[in-house]
């Protein structure tokens, strides 16, 4: 009878490979084997879609014909159509209105900041790709699958606040335009037709760079807030602090890359706003005449744009700042309810073996051997004792392990920053008081020279 079962267990296949699981065969796991395919394959559909958004704009600069003809569409809609356009029109009443004089530094602002946004975020497209600049890519040290559904989800979101921004100000300014049309009358309704046309479809072309350059680090940064929420949920599952410090580590270094690419774009857009801002208040503040629609409803519409780029990057920064400092709060309320807790258990433990050896609370136990007990009974107490000894030697280093953790948080905070200056609220508050002296200079400036001249 023993033969043929051998033979039955000589006839059973091996294992194979693909049959031996990497991980156990838990739930979850088995959840994110199943998705992986169809989250992979929405991921690659945004990606796609965002490289030919973005190269539809002109921020595919891969190639020197790409580079070339992106920079001559840029030069020809964005900056020539709008200025030829009010130069070689004849309008009978622009001069009353002092319409060109406000609308080509208008457009000069907006080819400034629009140029800044498709220099750097070419720049870096060219540099990274896609996949590398948005920290997507599977080399990233991350688990693709894990977070492919929460980055297709914020690609919808980036392209609903592109949409949400954009459609109020493009209905503002077409707004405007219309009525300026129907104000600034030329020789023909055929010539104001087109002039409406040109001018519309360059400032949509302007704007909509300014804005995607915005949107996409904010992008940017909401791809890494996923990541630092998914570290504060580490600390409820896991105790390791080794692994602690080197997710950490990584988080840290993206955020450092993050800045360095985005450094010049922030900085330069927010001299190029200011700027902006401070002739606009020049020009409105210090015009004799009455400021309408006809002549400074452009300047409504730009500020509105440029204001909503500077608010989304400063949002996106100082949130992914704000993750980063708070984690040190998160590891120290881990820190603290993890040392209570294993105080409480180990005072616990040694309540439970005094009342079994029949003691007294809050007597030591090693005293009243040394003085009652026989020999035998200290030999006993004394390999009782030494498992005592040892839970506490571990206690205290894995307490030492967390404070280091704790210490190490505190000391290196992270943060999006520009040049050593982290963006967080502090920054912003620095921003503002800057922004609030120079709109006073300018008003004293403008208002008392008017005063005066009247």
């Amino acid at each position: 009878m023993a033969d043929p079962h051998i033979q039955i267990i000589n006839h059973q296949p091996p294992p194979t490979p693909a049959q031996t699981p990497l991980l156990p065969p838990t739930q979850n796991n088995t959840n994110h084997r199943r998705r992986r395919p169809d989250q992979d394959t929405d991921l690659e559909t945004a990606l796609e879609g965002l490289e030919l958004f973005l190269t539809f704009l002109g921020f595919n600069q891969s190639s020197s014909l790409g580079f070339g003809l992106s920079w001559f569409v840029f030069v020809l809609i964005g900056v020539l159509l709008p200025v030829l356009i009010l130069e070689f029109s004849n309008c009978t009443d622009c001069e009353m209105y002092q319409i060109k004089e406000f609308e080509l530094d208008i457009i000069a602002t907006q080819a400034c900041l629009a140029a800044v946004s498709l220099g750097c975020l070419s720049h870096n497209l060219r540099k990274y790709g896609i996949k590398k600049f948005l920290f997507v890519d599977r080399s990233g040290g991350y688990v693709l699958n894990r977070f492919s559904r929460h980055y297709v989800q914020q690609f919808k979101d980036s392209l609903r606040l592109l949409v949400l921004w954009s459609l109020p100000c493009f209905i503002l300014k077409v707004i405007r335009e219309i009525i300026r049309v129907v104000y600034a009358q030329q020789e023909s309704w055929w010539l104001s037709a087109a002039i409406l046309f040109g001018l519309i479809v360059s400032w949509c072309y302007v704007s909509t760079i300014s804005l995607t350059a915005s949107i996409i680090f904010h992008l940017v940064c909401n791809l890494q807030v996923i990541h630092f929420d998914d570290y504060a949920k580490l600390l409820e599952r896991e105790s390791d602090v080794l692994l602690f410090i080197e997710e950490h580590m990584n988080l840290r270094y993206n955020l450092s890359k993050i800045s360095h690419r985005f450094r010049i774009f922030l900085l330069l857009q927010f001299c190029v706003v200011t700027a902006s801002q401070v002739i606009t208040l020049f020009q409105t503040t210090g015009y004799s005449g009455m400021i309408t629609i006809i002549n400074g409803g452009d300047f409504a519409v730009s500020t509105v744009v440029q204001v909503v780029g500077i608010i989304l990057c400063l949002h996106a920064a100082t949130k992914i700042s704000h993750r980063a400092q708070n984690l040190a709060s998160i590891a120290s309320r881990w820190h603290a309810l993890a040392t209570c807790g294993s105080d409480r258990s180990n005072d616990g433990s040694q309540m439970r073996g005094s009342n079994s050896s029949g003691n007294l609370e809050g007597t030591n136990p090693l005293n009243s051997l040394r003085i009652t007990y026989s020999e035998s009974d200290l030999e006993s107490a004394d390999y009782i004792a030494m498992p005592t000894n040892t839970q506490l030697v571990s206690h205290m280093a894995s307490y030492q392990k967390r404070q280091a953790f704790v210490m190490y948080l505190q000391n290196n905070p992270g943060g999006i920053t520009i040049f050593g200056w982290t963006v967080d609220r502090g920054l912003v508050n620095s921003i503002f008081f800057i922004q609030l002296s120079l709109v006073t200079f300018v008003l004293g400036k403008t208002i008392v020279f008017t005063s005066e001249s009247k």
